[in-house]
C-alpha cells in the first residue's frame, strides 16, 4: 500500500481495450470524481491500482491508466460526487 495525499479525487476516462477490471463495467461513472482511498503497486507491473469506492459502494481496485485528476478537496469526505460538465469527458 502506498500513501496518497488526503482528499485526492479522481475522475473515470476509461481506455479502450485498456487493463480490466473496466470502470465502466464496475460501477463507476465518468459523471462523477471519486475518493482515493488507497493505492497498491504490484512489484510486476508499472500500473498502479488505486482503491475507490464505486456507484454501488462497493470497493475496486482500479488501473491509473483509466484514471485523471479532478483536484485535492481535503474539508470533503464523500466517496464521490457529481462532476461539473466543464470536467467531464
Amino acid at each position: 500500500m502506498l500513501w496518497i495525499e488526503q482528499g485526492l479525487y479522481l475522475r473515470v476516462q476509461e481506455l479502450e481495450n485498456g487493463p480490466r477490471p473496466l470502470p465502466s463495467k464496475s460501477g463507476f461513472s465518468n459523471e462523477k470524481a471519486y475518493r482515493v482511498l488507497g493505492c497498491f503497486n504490484p512489484s510486476e507491473t508499472s500500473d498502479a491500482y488505486y482503491i475507490l469506492s464505486n456507484d454501488r459502494d462497493e470497493i475496486w481496485f482500479i488501473c491509473n491508466r483509466h484514471l485523471r485528476t479532478v483536484g485535492l478537496y481535503q474539508e470533503l469526505h464523500d466517496f464521490r460526487f457529481n462532476l461539473p460538465d466543464i470536467l467531464r469527458h
